[in-house]
């Protein structure tokens, strides 16, 4: 009974939350926040490489001019979209107004805003296979249907997604980590690029180019981006992996008529962005010889890093799996051909001291048992090769 006498009846919760569940990866994070344990798991950059004084400085600056306390409009502060729309104008090949820039409380905010503009209940979406977990939850959400292409050491399976289309088809968007994808490792080569946007506008979908990773390769830059080939690729970038995920400043490409559309769902979910937040990245990525070479800095770290686990891996397990050659972002992708459960070894791991994100979290349907995803952005050379060889003893006693 209620305090008013009544029969209690429990509301009920949308029936949309039904089908979704916890990120693996944001729940594992809480067991590995332990002292004992070599974390390999979360896609974390490393705290110790941003810039911190940097941005302190940053602040002060903008602290002088009190209209950074206030609010700001929905789009954006206009001073950083003006710098965002310079850098993507180069990195695309054409000029980018800035009307086509909306900046995001990160990019994954934008990708959500993206699902409820473009998606209507039963579209189709296709995505990469493994998947990057934070778009399998935002399109699950938005009550899409959802079809996995494979990848290859290419990236995209594109000829897979042709021969979905010409068995019938017709997909809203198809999402892609272009560039050393989240979890794969792996960077959609330039062909296969042009050949997307080409299906993008031949047969009417829109192609989401997620790029959090593009600035972080380490001895060839990255393709032109999937959007320089068509105006129907809707591009999302972020400063988290490059200044500092707390900044939580991301933003997105894409024609004006889909930036005054998330526009409108942007002032019902929180307004606006921090124009104090806002003006730090404006005057940190506007700073181009500091800004290109703190990423320098950053790449070249992470660099050797990705070399120390991947040669640890390799020469620790042979033949008992495979792995990516990380060429540039934070992962690398591994599958072992010994039969080995990643799921049921992640435990042993741990009680060894090692952790790392069993395949399976990236899978659309029941795939990749056999498979993990493992991050090297956080532990200098010295870690990498513990972890490995922790896992090597946790391997060993499964």
């Amino acid at each position: 009974m209620s305090s008013l006498g009544m029969p209690l009846s429990t509301p009920a919760l949308a029936g949309k939350l039904a089908g979704l569940q916890s990120s693996a990866i944001r729940d594992l994070l809480k067991l590995t926040a332990r002292a004992d344990i070599i974390s390999l798991a979360g896609g974390l950059p490393d705290a110790a490489l941003m810039p911190r004084e940097r941005i302190a400085a940053a602040a002060q600056s903008a602290l002088a001019d009190a209209s950074c306390l206030q609010y700001t409009e929905s789009p954006g502060l206009p001073a950083l979209r003006e710098v965002l729309a310079a850098r993507e104008s180069a990195r695309i090949g054409r000029a980018v107004g800035l009307n086509e820039v909306f900046v995001t409380h990160g990019s994954q905010q934008a990708l959500s805003l993206l699902a409820e503009v473009l998606l209507d209940p039963g579209a189709l979406v296709i995505v990469e296979d493994p998947a990057y977990v934070g778009a399998l939850q935002v399109f699950r959400a938005a009550g899409a249907r959802i079809v996995a292409v494979p990848l290859d050491r290419d990236g995209m399976r594109v000829d897979v997604l042709e021969e979905l289309i010409a068995n019938g088809e017709r997909p809203a968007v198809v999402h892609t980590v272009a560039n050393f994808h989240n979890p794969g490792g792996v960077t959609l080569s330039p062909e296969r690029r042009r050949r997307l946007a080409e299906l993008a506008e031949r047969h009417g979908f829109w192609v989401i180019e997620d790029d959090p990773y593009g600035e972080l390769w380490f001895d060839t830059p990255a393709p032109a981006a999937v959007a320089s080939y068509s105006d129907q690729v809707i591009r999302l970038s972020s400063v988290s992996k490059t200044l500092a995920p707390s900044l939580r400043v991301g933003w997105m490409v894409a024609p004006d008529r889909v930036c005054r559309a998330v526009e409108l769902l942007k002032q019902g979910a929180d307004l606006c962005g921090s124009a104090l937040t806002h003006q730090i990245a404006a005057d940190l990525i506007a700073d181009t010889s500091w800004f290109a070479a703190h990423v320098d800095t950053v790449r070249t770290a992470y660099g050797h890093r990705a070399k120390t686990l991947v040669e640890a891996l390799r020469s620790t397990f042979g033949d008992a799996l495979t792995c990516t050659d990380a060429a540039g972002g934070m992962f690398v992708w591994v599958d072992f051909t010994d039969g080995t459960d990643t799921t049921a070894l992640l435990p042993t791991a741990l009680d060894a001291g090692v952790a790392y994100v069993p395949g399976a979290a990236f899978a659309v349907a029941d795939a990749y048992r056999n498979s993990a995803r493992m991050c090297f952005t956080t532990g200098d050379e010295a870690t990498l090769t513990e972890a490995v060889r922790r896992l090597a003893a946790a391997h060993a006693s499964r």
